[in-house]
């Protein structure tokens, strides 16, 4: 009712108001208040985390999360506990002694995973790609860790993009089983509460960082990583030339798949 009033002033008033509403909605919408100018929305997502995020919908066992398919879902869909406690959503795939956790970006879900799944898994990985919905994206990483053990693998490997490369380090550095391998695909230093860089200075365990050369600070970031983490027996960096591609998006050169692939499977079964 205020404003049926306010537009029954005179029109110089209502004009002015119109003008603010101009103002505020340009203050409000594609701005980079964040630093990340023209990058990607995972890429600027990665630099920062702005905003609230939407309250966490409950993991439900069979959930498609739009991008599996009914037999899929029935068969792969789980929920599984976090190391706080709280229930997270996954795919599991595959078989096999060998398991891998997979952490996807923070522009998407388990999507982001699925195919790369299917495929890790038709290779012979038992393969768990996270569904990060608590907040604690490392404590997810953990309990998908615990259940991939639970469901008999004994060697096991962590492999994150963008943020979700942050949590599989930093989970690295607090499982008390420590992992055979980490892979981190253009993980900033930090995100959120999580610190990777101080992670990776306690690594003990083979690690892979990749990012492509042209996507903004993330070949500086895998360079300062692997740098740290001059405790690892194997510290490989490998630097994309000429990409500008991020996380996942990394994966679609077959030449940086394939590096991706032989090193997962130096240390598997």
């Amino acid at each position: 009712m205020a404003a049926s009033r306010t537009c029954a002033s005179p029109v110089s008033l209502c004009a002015a108001l119109v003008l603010m509403g101009l103002v505020l909605a340009g203050c409000g919408g594609g701005g980079t208040a964040d630093g990340a100018g023209g990058r990607s929305p995972d890429a600027r997502a990665a630099v920062k985390k702005t905003g609230t995020a939407p309250a966490a919908k409950v993991p439900v066992k069979g959930d498609a999360f739009g991008c599996l398919t009914a037999a899929e879902a029935a068969a792969g869909s789980i929920v599984f506990t976090s190391a706080t406690g709280k229930p997270t959503g996954g795919f599991l795939t595959g078989s096999g002694n060998t398991g891998i956790v997979l952490a996807h970006q923070a522009d998407g879900n388990v999507c982001q995973w699925k195919d790369k799944a299917l495929e890790l898994g038709r290779t012979g990985f038992r393969v768990l790609a996270v569904n990060s919905t608590t907040g604690d994206e490392a404590a997810e990483v953990e309990g998908a860790a615990t259940a991939l053990r639970s469901e008999g693998a004994w060697k096991l490997l962590l492999m994150g993009a963008s943020k979700g490369g942050t949590a599989v380090l930093t989970a690295a550095g607090h499982l008390p089983l420590k992992p055979d391998a980490v892979v981190a695909l253009s993980a900033p230093e930090q995100y959120g509460t999580m610190d990777a860089l101080d992670a990776a200075g306690t690594l003990t365990v083979p690690v892979l960082y990749l990012a492509g050369d042209q996507d903004g600070p993330f070949p500086r970031a895998a360079r300062e990583l692997s740098a740290a983490s001059a405790k690892a027996p194997e510290n490989r960096l490998v630097p994309v030339k000429g990409s500008a591609a991020h996380g996942v998006a990394l994966l679609s050169s077959p030449d940086t798949w394939g590096t991706v692939l032989s090193f997962l499977k130096k240390y598997c079964t």
